[in-house]
């Protein structure tokens, strides 16, 4: 596929209502998890992205058969499913392949998986699925690929030595599949977790305390086929409350989920954003107070993401570019990647003033007339954030690297036009890098 530009024009007024695409992080596992079942799966709301379609080239590559019957339902029968090495040019693209480690030990007791990619946001450990996988009765092996081996899965009581999102889909998804009951406990919660677990139980198995830290699996039962729909994608709405708010517009944000947003609508309350709610939709006034909250005594507030339910982490790049617009100082603290942060030098050039303190924290001062600029999208969510930042800057703003944006978000650039954006889409005509050097972001 041709890289892509945004051409970016700026200052424009949105209106009108919006609704979000599937969730991405809920989508891969699931995709995953259908090589558990030889009977046909039909997944409808899957986000049609360039992470998706990826892991769909994977589990062609191993022997199920995948059809979209529309633009956003997918069809799976893993009548037959081969225990192949993975792609690993295609595996190097999502960190989602690691996915397949819980359904290829499930389905076939073994799987040869190259390192994953995905977004180059710090150090990423894979160490917490592995040694879930060994409790249930894997065993690995490490070169320059993971090769591991279960000749029969088992039940047990199993400690994630942190609450990570993909080890915990992947020792679900290898739970299922074990003889007798599994105990998970430290467990993330996230609403794709959430989503994961309600289709396995579609597929057949039995779980107890979906929505909890604590999981508990009852394994080894028969699995068959299901139809499944996909959850909205809470991240993609926290999104465009950003939207909304730095370019003082009125959204109506369509089917929003709003049984998962209390952390997301409080954190935009602490920015002077606030969003009401009506029925399933969520409404963002264009007449908000954009004033920061100070702590009590006047202090300056901060806003952390940490694991679920708390503010999520996929949303903070979002409120970094949001608070460059309101009124007053904030603290904000992502704890959960190393590397994150780095993108505010690109909007400090734009004219917001941030102060980075550390690979962690950084100090917005706002709010900051931001101006026009050509930068890059350095993983997903930050180029996200930095549309936003182009659609409420003065002039014309050129976004490269638009791949890394669409890895997780549908269509962006129509969507957002049909509320009123001024979003370009041309080939990027930048001269290649010389060989041994790269592009900024690629």
């Amino acid at each position: 596929m041709a890289a892509v530009q945004f051409i970016v024009e700026g200052g424009r007024t949105l209106s009108g209502s919006i609704r979000p695409s599937g969730n991405k992080n809920a989508a891969l596992p699931i995709v995953a998890a259908a090589l558990l079942s030889d009977q046909p799966v039909v997944l409808e709301n899957v986000p049609r992205i360039r992470d998706i379609e990826t892991l769909v080239e994977l589990i062609r590559s191993l022997g199920a058969e995948a059809e979209w019957k529309e633009r956003n339902t997918l069809r799976i029968h893993a009548k037959e499913v081969r225990p192949a090495q993975l792609d690993r040019a295609l595996s190097a693209k999502i960190r989602g392949s690691i996915l397949l480690a819980g359904s290829l030990l499930g389905r076939c007791g073994r799987v040869t998986l190259p390192p994953p990619g995905g977004d180059v946001i710090g150090r990423r450990r894979v160490d917490t699925h592995f040694l879930a996988l060994e409790q249930l009765g894997a065993s690995f092996r490490l070169t320059d690929v993971f090769e591991i081996e279960a000749a029969k899965l088992r039940g047990a009581d199993v400690f994630l030595d942190e609450p990570s999102v993909t080890a915990t889909e992947n020792a679900m998804i290898a739970a299922t599949a074990a003889e007798g009951t599994t105990v998970l406990r430290n467990a993330a919660s996230e609403p794709h977790v959430q989503d994961l677990a309600h289709f396995l139980c579609a597929l057949g198995a039995k779980i107890d305390g979906i929505g909890t830290n604590e999981l508990t699996i009852h394994g080894g039962n028969t699995l068959g086929g299901c139809t499944h729909r996909i959850g909205p994608d809470h991240i993609e709405v926290g999104s465009f409350i950003g939207l909304a708010a730095v370019t003082r517009s009125q959204l109506r944000i369509e089917k929003a989920g709003v049984q998962h947003l209390r952390s997301t609508l409080m954190g935009f309350e602490r920015l002077g954003i606030e969003c009401r709610v009506e029925g399933d939709d969520l409404v963002v006034p264009a007449d908000q107070r954009r004033q920061i909250q100070s702590d009590m005594g006047g202090h300056v507030p901060t806003i952390s993401d940490q694991p679920w339910p708390a503010f999520p982490a996929d949303v903070m790049s979002i409120a970094i570019v949001t608070a460059t617009q309101c009124e007053g100082m904030v603290l904000m603290h992502e704890k959960m990647f190393e590397s994150r942060m780095f993108f505010v030098d690109k909007l400090i050039g734009m004219g917001a003033r941030i102060v980075l303190c550390d690979p962690h924290r950084a100090i917005v001062s706002g709010p900051s007339r931001l101006r026009a600029a050509t930068v890059e999208s350095p993983d997903i969510r930050a180029g996200m954030a930095m549309l936003l930042a182009a659609l409420c800057a003065r002039g014309t703003s050129t976004i490269n690297n638009v791949g890394q944006i669409e890895r997780g978000y549908e269509r962006i650039d129509e969507r957002l036009n049909a509320l009123g954006a001024s979003i370009e889409r041309v080939e990027d005509r930048r001269e290649e890098p010389a060989p041994g050097r790269r592009h900024e972001g690629r």
